[in-house]
């Protein structure tokens, strides 16, 4: 089968599953390229799969092929995908007992840091709050590298996850600039929760004001701060180094 129509209605609705709501509502997000459709094939999240005509694969899925005029208008990118699909959520109601908060991340590369850093380093969930970036936005998932299937990942409200990990008895620790405690100092645990904050406002006092400890990151004078991708680096490769 060949779709050859911008209007077909398969195609609609891949173009509404870029908006951030409407991916939520249906739990379902758009990928692009291999590494990501081999991913989703191998964790059995692939939904469905569209590949560019004259394109042969080697996957062992169900697909249909599309125009190059319509594969263009159901991507961003500047060099057409080969291949384009829909995946499914992933989505655990276990967070484990090694969790990262994100309160308010915006920038797509920053956010993809995170998870990739997160996976590196052993992290069980990542939290995205309700005004983070989509950890499916486009962007976010090329700047994964395929990661964001290696985790779980979930969308909430801070405060309620933040309620769940007292509940556990799990230490909560916050990221700070004005800490006055050194990541240095800090005693290396299996179960641990760490907030990261929004790249212009850091974390929020209020929820700064939850944590069993806040943090910082020792670095020059001439350093005002870190990228909090790179932060999260530097934090979970501390927590995870034995």
């Amino acid at each position: 089968m060949l779709i050859t129509s911008k209007d077909n209605n398969k195609i609609k609705h891949i173009r509404k599953l870029l908006n951030k709501k409407d991916s939520m509502s249906e739990g379902l997000f758009v990928i692009e390229g291999e590494n990501l459709i081999e991913e989703a094939i191998k964790n059995n999240l692939l939904v469905e799969l569209y590949v560019l005509d004259g394109i042969n694969i080697k996957y062992d899925f169900p697909y249909t092929y599309i125009t190059n005029e319509v594969m263009k208008s159901i991507t961003n990118m500047k060099s057409i995908p080969r291949l384009i699909g829909i995946s499914k959520y992933i989505n655990k109601n276990d967070f484990g007992k090694r969790i990262v908060l994100l309160d308010d991340i915006q920038d797509p590369g920053n956010a993809g840091t995170i998870i990739r850093n997160s996976v590196a380093f052993g992290v069980d969930t990542i939290v995205f709050s309700k005004n983070s970036v989509s950890p499916y936005n486009e962007k976010v998932l090329r700047s994964t590298g395929g990661m964001i299937y290696n985790i779980n990942i979930i969308i909430s409200d801070l405060d309620s996850v933040i309620e769940h990990i007292k509940k556990e008895n799990i230490k909560l620790y916050g990221t700070s600039l004005k800490s006055s405690t050194s990541l240095l100092n800090v005693e290396k645990t299996n179960e641990f929760a760490i907030i990261f904050g929004n790249e212009g406002n850091g974390v929020n006092n209020r929820y700064l004001d939850k944590c069993d400890l806040n943090i910082r990151i020792d670095m020059n004078d001439k350093c005002e701060s870190l990228n909090v991708g790179v932060s999260s680096g530097i934090v979970l490769y501390h927590m995870y180094k034995r």
